[in-house]
């Protein structure tokens, strides 16, 4: 036994409880000590009772109490946790309500919902501080209007959210789901209120979230492997981010002018442009036929730079000054006086980029399927199949930029279809099923929770491509979806070849020369051997398979 086994044996023999203890010890240890020094300080108590209530950010914690109870109740997630109901609460299309006002508070994956509320505790209750329980403005108290009730301004702060994710949902750029929209409207709000408290809070998050990741994930072991994704940046709805980003800007940036608290414009600047880098709202792309996507990185960096100036004119020091001046040109001449403040135009320039993208947003939800592809499966008014080179319906409906391939891309995998809800979605693509062999689709609606599995079986041929059959499998129904085309072995024996045919749940072995068929057979079981046009065939237990004549043994094909 190598030393590497006995190691990996010795960690996983380490109980977790044990694993979370080397974590946390050190960090609340570290974290407790230095609260401890601030706290006798008092500097911190004092300032989050000055803006909270008992000095809690109680708009956070409901906010972050409904996204999660959406998440574990109406997605089944606190029975399936890592594989949630989700099909049905995407925006596929304004003809489909529900996927359009559920869309911003559904998410795919325990990860995608855990990064998205780590993303709200960094960034709500910086924008809460900024908004506050207790009013601001000069002469007004607590409680003497509605509007200036603590409980209230608290009930404002998941109300805003949900607002924004409405929006979000409504202005949704294809079919997104997940409250990142929203998250990136309360980093625009929060940065633009207090741009260095913001960054100090984000880059506590990553160190938080590696020490959640520490505790989850003690040790990992690794080995190298095919692995079938979209780039990261593929993954990414760029649009939706942006358009979160801007309306918390603008938001945020109303705020800070109308109780004249202005951030200073070098850290505003700065602040803005490390989070639109680490962020990754540079990565402007679109899709290509067979799986391709071309990244805009140059426009995308011209794009937050353009981004960083535009957030300091609407919000920085520039009322007092007219666009001309700021520019350095003279503010008359000839009789014609130019009094445009920068401001102004900004907020002009801002406001007319949150249109752009919502009307943008517009055409791609007025999407209608034009009647999917034939299902070999249906489930709650979903049609399931598998299909290869077939118009990808939604993405050929939407595709831009240069290097578009004239509007029409195609697809192969495992399809997903739903006209009642105007879904056309490629669940499972054709390399990576041919990869993993097996593949689980959740479908289903609310209060309703179905799976659909499908299977590649397969044979490789020696020297010639593959042969398959995808099946697809719900409760006790299985249906065969797909078979390949044949695919004849490259070694000859005895003047023969073999060619391997795909049929319904089994392969055929036909022998052929020439144009002659000399004979057929089953596939046969392990250990086994079957006998046609002159050949005998055996299969061995590593999935091989043999075709022999009197001394003559030759490997013609092996199971994937």
């Amino acid at each position: 036994m190598s030393a590497g086994v006995l190691q990996v044996g010795l960690l996983q023999s380490i109980p977790s409880w044990l694993w979370v203890g080397v974590v946390l010890v050190p960090v609340l240890l570290s974290l407790g000590l230095t609260l401890r020094v601030e706290r006798s300080r008092g500097r911190w108590g004092h300032a989050l009772r000055r803006r909270f209530v008992l000095g809690v950010p109680w708009g956070t914690l409901l906010t972050v109490a409904g996204v999660a109870a959406f998440y574990l109740l109406v997605q089944d997630g606190y029975r399936h946790p890592r594989r949630p109901l989700v099909l049905p609460f995407i925006s596929w299309s304004y003809f489909y309500p529900l996927g359009v006002v559920t869309s911003p508070f559904a998410h795919s994956g325990l990860n995608h919902v855990t990064s998205n509320l780590v993303g709200t505790v960094t960034f709500l209750p910086v924008a809460e501080y900024a908004w506050s329980h207790f009013p601001q403005s000069r002469g007004s108290q607590s409680f003497s209007r509605l509007r200036d009730n603590p409980f209230v301004r608290i009930l404002a702060v998941p109300g805003a959210a949900a607002g924004v994710g409405l929006l979000s949902g409504v202005f949704a750029f294809g079919p997104t789901v997940g409250f990142s929209g929203v998250v990136f409207a309360i980093a625009g709000f929060a940065l633009v209120s207090y741009p260095l408290t913001s960054i100090l809070a984000f880059l506590g998050a990553r160190v938080a979230n590696l020490v959640l990741q520490a505790v989850q994930n003690p040790f990992t072991v690794s080995r190298a492997s095919e692995v079938f994704i979209s780039p990261g940046w593929a993954n990414i709805a760029i649009q939706g981010h942006l358009y979160g980003f801007f309306l918390g800007i603008a938001l945020g940036g109303y705020l800070a002018v109308r109780r004249e608290r202005l951030p200073g414009p070098a850290r505003l600047w700065l602040a803005t442009l490390i989070f639109a880098v680490v962020q990754g709202l540079w990565q402007l792309y679109t899709p290509l036929s067979g799986g391709r996507f071309v990244l805009y990185r140059a426009a995308g960096v011209a794009l937050i730079f353009l981004l960083a100036v535009l957030v300091v004119t609407v919000v920085g020091a520039y009322d007092e000054r007219t666009l001309l001046s700021t520019l350095g040109l003279p503010l008359s001449g000839r009789g014609l006086t130019v009094d445009l403040r920068a401001r102004e135009l900004a907020a002009i320039v801002l406001g007319a980029v949150i249109v752009s993208l919502s009307l943008t947003a517009v055409w791609t939800g007025l999407f209608v399927l034009d009647g999917g592809v034939d299902g070999d499966v249906s489930v709650d008014g979903y049609e399931v199949t598998y299909a290869e080179g077939v118009t990808d319906e939604y993405t050929s409906a939407f595709t831009v930029g240069p290097f578009g391939d004239g509007g029409r891309i195609n697809t192969s995998g495992v399809i997903v279809t739903s006209e009642s809800r105007e879904i056309f979605y490629t669940a499972v693509g054709k390399r990576e099923l041919a990869a993993r062999t097996s593949a689980t689709m959740v479908l289903g609606s609310p209060g309703r929770y179905e799976r659909v599995v499908a299977n590649r079986t397969s044979w490789n041929p020696v020297g010639n491509d593959s042969v398959y059959t995808v099946s697809l499998r719900h409760e006790k129904t299985r249906r065969v979806a797909f078979t390949s085309e044949p695919s004849t072995a490259r070694p000859r024996v005895a003047g023969r070849r073999v060619v391997i045919e795909p049929a319904d749940r089994r392969f055929d072995l036909v022998v052929v020369t020439g144009n002659e068929t000399l004979g057929r057979a089953q596939v046969p079981n392990v250990g086994t051997n079957v006998s046609a046009g002159g050949l005998a065939f055996n299969r061995t237990t590593d999935g091989g398979l043999f075709a022999f004549t009197n001394d003559t043994r030759v490997r013609i094909a092996g199971r994937s």
